[in-house]
């Protein structure tokens, strides 16, 4: 049954509160492991407080953190299914009355071109002023159509680094260098630990796109070799929750490769998603 204007904003509205409120269930069960296997008296503290935070913001439909995210859509469609006009009037006016529900942050600047890169513009007061980021549309193999609502801080994409690495015919060395870049951005970016996504493609765009689904598809309880292996070696820098130390400072790794071109680079994505990172809630429409 085709749902109306109204049920599809309220759908999508709810979505983004879940999405900025709550641990998935893998992300929840992925820190409780970590804590039982901490050894550092002080990690394990934080490891402990972060689901604790998670477990209050869940039962007072109240956003994770402080900073409450930037949307980022991500909409599959079915075979036999189609998006109108109206149907994405009503995700962004969802979108729109989810940041003021959840409360979001007022974060938005306002004015034109040069005034909202310097700021000079204000801050727009109302929540919705956060326009979500363009939305990533891609098929599914389900007859429907569902959307995915990401919420995204500034801190991860501060430390994040999209960037070529010249492979040596080796995957091996883009392992490397990943690991290398995750070390240090995960030592820089403080809200500890780190959720790694990784994009690999042709193009920043693609690489960047990767790393955005590599968040919708992962799975804390499904850990592919090569996310196993930058997981395990950026926790052997020793650098732990909140730069204290530990054995935790990554929780897992997200990894998506995109098709390849002959070519000796690989573009990579590689975004520190912080302790309360990713931020997703997914719902259908149809």
């Amino acid at each position: 049954m085709t749902k109306t204007y109204e049920e599809i904003a309220a759908l999508v509205r709810d979505t983004l509160v879940e999405a900025g409120s709550t641990f998935r269930t893998d992300k929840k069960d992925a820190y409780r492991r970590a804590i039982d296997c901490e050894r550092n008296e002080q990690a394990k503290w934080v490891l402990e407080q972060v689901l604790a935070n998670a477990e209050a913001a869940e039962n007072a439909h109240s956003p994770l953190c402080d900073d409450s995210g930037i949307p980022h859509l991500v909409l599959e469609i079915g075979e036999d299914c189609a998006v109108t006009g109206k149907m994405l009037d009503a995700i962004k006016q969802g979108v729109a009355d989810g940041l003021r529900k959840l409360p979001g942050r007022p974060m938005g600047i306002m004015g034109n071109d040069s005034q909202r890169i310097d700021q000079s513009g204000g801050l727009d007061p109302d929540s919705a002023g956060v326009k979500p980021a363009p939305m990533l549309i891609r098929r599914c193999s389900e007859n429907t159509i569902r959307l995915h609502i990401l919420m995204f801080g500034g801190g991860p994409a501060i430390r994040g680094k999209t960037y070529r690495v010249f492979h040596k015919h080796s995957t091996q060395v883009v392992l490397d260098e990943i690991v290398s870049w995750a070390k240090e951005s995960v030592a820089l970016l403080g809200c500890s630990p780190c959720t790694l996504a990784v994009g690999v493609g042709r193009s920043h765009f693609e690489a960047a796109s990767m790393m955005l689904q590599a968040q919708v598809d992962g799975n804390y309880n499904e850990q592919s070799d090569m996310e196993q292996e930058i997981t395990r070696r950026v926790n052997e820098a020793n650098i732990g929750p909140l730069g204290l130390k530990g054995d935790t400072s990554v929780i897992a790794t997200f990894m998506k490769v995109g098709p390849q071109r002959a070519s000796g680079i690989r573009v990579v994505c590689l975004r520190p998603c912080c302790c309360f990172e990713p931020r997703i809630a997914s719902v259908e429409l149809v």
